[in-house]
């Protein structure tokens, strides 16, 4: 079982290759430690010596952006499919399925790049992206810019903070999840409220039946 205490002999063993596997499994929705993975091995780095921290948030970022993309393809081909022949069972019909189209076509750039920072949707944000249909290439530029920025802070943060960054990260880590909820209740709200012209609006963008899994 992977356990932080493991890390040394990890990175010994396996070098910045295991936090790249880590983090791309948990990009792709595997819920696994990445950040706290990250940091820590930012942490060991700026101690030990034995990585170099630009090599550290590189395998970092590149393992955001494999994962990601992979976790997106999985939504676009498996997911879509049943969420369109099952969604009804939970209450997604065709108009809300649309509709999640339609937000990911409109704000799907900032849902990607903002989610990195968010466990929940950093985990399940490439699926949702892939299930709703979001065009790739803008899905792509946000998911390299997010997976870059995210292992740059982190990384370099852990690294030149050390120990204390533990210290830091719990209240800024609260106070992020409070606004989280708080935005999404507030979305909530809003959708609920504006279903129905949200819905209308969707439908002008994308008029007629689905798009097919391959309509491109």
């Amino acid at each position: 079982m992977f356990s932080l205490a493991n890390l040394p002999d990890l990175i010994a063993n396996y070098g910045c290759w295991a936090i790249a596997l880590i983090v791309t499994l948990e990009s792709m929705g595997v819920p696994l430690p990445g950040e706290t993975l990250l940091i820590a091995a930012a942490i060991y780095a700026a101690k030990s010596g034995q990585i170099h921290v630009a090599t550290l948030i590189g395998s970092a970022a590149a393992g955001a952006i494999l994962g990601d993309n992979i976790g997106y393809w999985l939504g676009r081909q498996f997911g879509y499919p049943l969420v369109v022949r099952y969604g009804r069972i939970v209450g997604l019909g065709e108009p809300r399925i649309k509709l999640g189209q339609y937000l990911f076509m409109r704000y799907g750039g900032r849902i990607v790049f903002l989610g990195r920072f968010v466990a929940a949707i950093r985990t399940f944000g490439a699926l949702l992206a892939g299930i709703n249909y979001m065009d790739w290439n803008r899905f792509l530029l946000a998911n390299a810019a997010g997976g870059i920025t995210w292992a740059t802070l982190y990384g370099l943060g852990g690294y030149l903070v050390g120990d204390r960054i533990h210290d830091l990260l719990g209240p800024l880590a609260f106070g992020l999840f409070a606004v989280v909820v708080v935005v999404m209740v507030a979305m909530f709200l809003f959708l609920r409220s504006h279903e129905k012209r949200l819905q209308g609006e969707a439908e002008r963008a994308l008029p007629g039946p689905l798009r097919h899994l391959h309509g491109d």
